[in-house]
């Protein structure tokens, strides 16, 4: 974004904004319309005349609405305006309602009566309307420009109502399907009738904003001063698509501060640039500071309305009881609240304390029960209920917040913002004074528990981008120490909460140094939104605390991030991912760009690096936040996300089936230890021949598939699914909704999630297909001799539906389970399949293949120079260097020797003490994650002979030959190396000697080491 500075306004040249519209044929129409009217007979004859005159002439309607509309259409608006007159004087008032609208496949009109500075709260809502059904979804292909102007006079000598007029217009642009370098082409990217009327000041200005636009992720905002006027011009660009409502919010925004418009403008471009142009003058005999001031204040607020256009707490700022700031921190406050406010209580402490937790079914009862109570207790509508009561607690639970995180000007600043200013007049009371505040006001308890959550969240955020000049969504670092421990048993080390117009998020990490992939949370329809809100933060923690467990191998922790899409815009998953990135990265980067990104307020007060690897919906997105990092000047942009395309560096999951080779160590071993051919092994799979891991098992594997889920819907055949068909959609990636049906065979059949009352070859009538592909895991016709979850929503086998996996007889359904997707099954119900002789290996173990390769992605980043990675790390115009290949080799040999070794532990363990592997899974992840982080503090790692040598072996060996082991240590960061340390020894200590070792055994395991130093 791009602000002006305070007290130098740029000005506009002489030939300023648009050429005025002239309608030649005005004179002829107004005659028309005079004899339309006489031919009603509604008015009087005697009056015809000088009521249209008084339309066309003395009401400053711009000739743009003569010119678009028809005689007979003026002719129904004087009739509309005289009846409105003479209804207002019936009823002996002094304003007039008027509404008039046309709306067309090609555009709209509108005309409505308009009390300047004034946002009306009810009515047609006019700008609402305009942008949910022509700006936001502008794209290249079907866009519309709006010209607004606010007419010049009144609507008789003795009442002072002024009318609105909107003009909206399909874009006709001169080119869309642009060539290279032609994105700033103003002669091609416009529409031509926008070529017609703009000046060539107004072509100079928007394409210098267009040019910031395409480099930027949020909106760029420029002010310029009317030549002999005090009239001010705001231009605001962004990019299509990217925002919502903003130019309805606009209006609220700048009525707060008692200005008005007198013209408005939207222009869209073929480049996928959109363009406000507002007009604005101070109210007459306003009493609010100074134009020059309040048009400052609008141009800081406009990246916080473009984040957040719209809320629930709108009317508050609308009627002036709430400035956009503290209805913007409301929301917020409002969000957290859903997230947070502690709902178990006293009594689930009790109940717990109780139940034994070590036991399967009332382990999982309890989980049941805290669910249902953290969703019935508060829900967000009653919260928000609760918040609409009392706007003043909102206003104080904010200057409490502002009071820490707001960026006090720079002492050379000499026009303080007006919220500065507020927060200068306004009195500061202690947390104690707020909270007895609070609790003075409030009627109950639980009200008082959602304003104390406000609180809560005021004293645990520790950096901020509310007061940024520029952001494209809130960000939020969180100590995450208020978290009960009752319902969050192993603690957080760092948390950031994001909230754009299209989502809310979350970044969780159990380390300092921790790596995770960052998912795409999709909601079918409002009743899956409301489930997904409720489950998103436990949700992402589970995947963090699984991921933390998974990287037993490597120097990172787990780390997980989570972006929901709200129900309306899950067609913009990209949008919100690149807010998410760009949010977090004004969090990450110190600002160095006064009126763009400015330093903020940094209690946390240490430097932090992200590490973000792609998950569902995000494996596309990799390179663009790459680039993104590397475009803000973040140093760490080679290592910022791994999964990148192989030009930038990156090792591709997919492409390399990364995770696919661990999950299948897994499967082979257990037809190893058992003695079983692959080829007559029946196996059922949940995640498609589209998706990465789904793809990859079915090309790795040599076993007879007889069902496979996907999104599309359920693939059956008893007989085994073709395979060469699964091959074909596999390689390249489609659904089953793309198999050639003909090559099933006659027990075979496919139903599709939008298909119903389908009869299946048994005679079973399926009523809807998306209920059976959802469930289908549970039906008996899934049964095989091994399930590979490859894909599927988090605790999809629970203790309440377990049982489905049993015959009548009560006989397991699946002989051996290969956890392949994350959290597929419920610890509870993975114990009981083994209590009943299941061979399970859980998600934390077996699918730990793409988190390696995702490390080792990331060492290479940090031990080669930007020219050295580009040589050995980047492939361009398909030419594959020689380090890369070989290093991808090395990977595959990595991942499978990690499996190796922690499949034979588990085996081994399993057999020594009785105990379920999916335990034993989580003995070995903690007790190895334990021991990393104690040899790290040990003077083991001050031995520096001993510290060689061990990173002599856990270094890859192509990095040691290439670069040494000197500069590995020298260029890789210490924390980083530490890491690598105590990681691989703890890996290696507990894979040998098991979750039980001696007290001698780490003797004994280092004694080689020592050996070789005395050597």
């Amino acid at each position: 974004m791009s602000l002006s500075v305070p007290g130098a306004p740029k000005v506009s040249r002489p030939a300023d904004g648009y050429n005025d519209n002239v309608f030649a044929g005005k004179a002829e129409q107004q005659a028309k319309v005079c004899a339309l009217i006489e031919e009603k007979g509604f008015i009087p004859k005697e009056l015809v005349f000088n009521e249209v005159s008084w339309f066309y002439g003395n009401l400053g309607i711009d000739d743009m609405y003569f010119q678009v509309e028809s005689a007979e259409t003026v002719a129904q608006h004087v009739l509309a305006l005289y009846g409105a007159k003479l209804f207002a004087y019936i009823k002996n008032e002094n304003e007039l309602n008027i509404d008039l609208e046309r709306e067309t496949e090609e555009g709209a009109v509108y005309i409505h009566t308009s009390r300047p500075g004034i946002s009306a709260q009810s009515g047609p809502q006019h700008e609402r309307r305009i942008d949910a059904q022509y700006l936001d979804s502008s794209s290249t292909s079907n866009a519309f420009r709006l010209e607004s102007f606010r007419s010049q006079g009144t609507v008789s000598s003795s009442i002072a109502t002024q009318l609105r007029c909107y003009f909206i217009r399909k874009c006709n642009f001169v080119k869309t399907d642009l060539a290279p370098g032609e994105e700033t082409n103003m002669q091609l990217i416009s529409d031509r009738d926008f070529l017609q009327k703009a000046t060539d000041n107004t072509l100079d200005i928007y394409l210098s904003i267009i040019k910031q636009v395409l480099v930027r992720t949020g909106p760029v905002i420029e002010m310029f001063d009317v030549p002999n006027s005090r009239e001010k011009r705001l231009v605001i660009g962004y990019k299509q698509k990217t925002t919502q409502s903003l130019f309805a919010a606009l209006s609220d925004l700048y009525h707060f501060y008692e200005l008005y418009s007198t013209r408005k403008y939207v222009e869209q471009f073929s480049n996928g640039v959109t363009i406000i142009c507002l007009y604005v003058n101070q109210l007459p005999n306003s009493k609010a500071p100074p134009l020059e001031h309040s048009i400052y204040q609008v141009i800081k607020e406009v990246s916080l309305i473009y984040c957040l256009p719209t809320t629930p707490l709108q009317p508050f700022f609308q009627s002036g009881h709430l400035s956009l700031q503290e209805a913007i921190y409301g929301y917020v406050g409002w969000i957290f609240a859903q997230h947070f406010l502690n709902r178990l209580g006293s009594e689930y402490a009790s109940l717990q304390s109780v139940l034994d937790v070590n036991n399967a079914a009332q382990s999982e009862v309890l989980t049941k029960i805290k669910k249902r109570l953290r969703s019935d207790t508060f829900t967000r509508e009653y919260i928000l209920e609760v918040i609409k009561l009392y706007p003043d607690l909102i206003k104080l639970c904010y200057i409490n917040f502002a009071m820490t995180h707001y960026i006090n000007p720079t002492a050379s600043d000499l026009r303080p913002s007006l919220s500065f200013q507020r927060l200068q007049s306004t009195p500061v009371v202690t947390d104690e004074e707020l909270l007895e505040k609070i609790r003075k006001t409030v009627s109950n308890n639980h009200e008082y528990m959602i304003f104390e959550s406000y609180y809560t969240f005021n004293k645990h955020v520790l950096k901020t981008n509310f007061y940024q000049p520029t952001k494209v969504a809130l960000s939020f670092r969180m100590d995450p120490s208020f978290l009960p421990a009752i319902e969050y048993p192993q603690p957080l080390f760092g948390m950031f909460l994001v909230i754009g117009s299209e989502f809310r998020g979350f970044h969780l990490r159990f380390r300092d140094i921790a790596r995770g992939g960052i998912r795409i949370v999709r909601s079918r329809n409002r009743e899956a939104y409301s489930i997904n809100l409720r489950s998103l933060f436990d949700e992402n923690y589970g995947l963090a605390n699984t991921q933390q467990r998974k990287n037993k191998d490597i120097p990172e922790g787990g780390s997980k991030g989570t972006i929901l899409l709200d129900v309306t815009q899950q067609d913009k998953p990209k949008v919100a991912f690149d807010k998410y990135v760009d949010a977090m990265l004004d969090l990450l980067i110190p600002g160095e760009s006064p009126g763009i990104k400015e330093r903020i307020v940094d209690l946390y007060g240490r430097p932090e690096i992200l590490f973000f690897g792609p998950d569902e919906g995000t494996a596309d997105y990799m390179d663009w936040a790459s680039q993104h990092a590397r475009k803000r000047g973040a140093s760490f942009w080679k290592a910022f996300t791994t999964g990148k395309s192989q030009s930038l560096g990156g090792i591709p999951h997919d492409l390399f089936g990364m995770t696919t080779r661990s999950v299948h160590q897994y499967v082979v071993g257990i037809y190893r230890k058992l003695g079983v051919k692959e080829e007559n092994v029946t196996k059922m799979q949940t995640g498609g021949p589209d998706g990465d891991l789904g793809s990859n098992e079915i090309k790795i594997s040599k076993d007879k598939t007889i069902a496979i889920v996907d999104g599309s819907g359920v693939l059956y055949d008893a007989e085994g699914i073709h395979r060469e068909e699964l091959l074909r959609l596999a390689t390249n990636r489609l659904m089953v909704s793309h198999f050639d049906v003909s090559k099933l065979g006659k027990t075979g059949f496919r139903v599709l999630v939008d298909e119903s009352n389908v009869k299946l070859p048994n005679g079973t009538v399926v009523d809807s297909g998306l209920k059976f592909r959802n469930e289908f895991h549970l039906d008996p016709l899934s049964s095989a001799d091994v399930f590979v979850p490859c894909g599927g929503r988090p605790e999809a086998v629970d203790l309440t539906n377990v049982s489905s996996l049993y015959t009548k007889e009560g006989v397991p359904r699946f002989k051996y389970i290969v956890e392949g997707a994350n959290l597929f099954f419920t610890q509870e119900a993975r114990i009981k399949l083994e209590k009943s002789g299941v061979v399970i290996f859980k998600d934390a173990s077996a699918n730990k293949g793409g988190v390696t390769s995702s490390s080792l992605e990331v060492l290479a980043a940090l031990a080669f120079t930007d020219e050295e990675f580009h040589e050995h790390m980047q492939v361009r115009s398909g030419v594959v260097p020689e380090f890369y290949a070989e290093y991808i080799k090395a990977v595959h040999h990595i991942i499978e020797k990690n499996a190796e070794l922690e499949f034979e532990c588990l085996w081994r363990e399993a057999a020594r003490t009785g105990k379920p592997r999916s335990i034993l899974s989580d003995e070995l992840s903690v007790g190895i994650v334990k021991l990393n982080e104690e040899l790290q503090g040990t003077t083991l790692w001050d031995n520096v002979p001993l510290r060689k040598l061990v990173l002599q072996e856990a270094f890859p060996k192509l990095l040691l030959d290439r670069l040494g082991l000197e500069t590995l240590m020298k260029r890789v960061p210490e924390p980083y190396v530490k890491a690598i340390f105590g990681s691989y020894l703890a890996s290696r200590f507990i894979y040998k000697y098991g979750t039980e070792p001696s007290q001698f055994a780490f003797f004994e395991f280092l004694s080689p080491y020592f050996a070789k130093i005395g050597q």
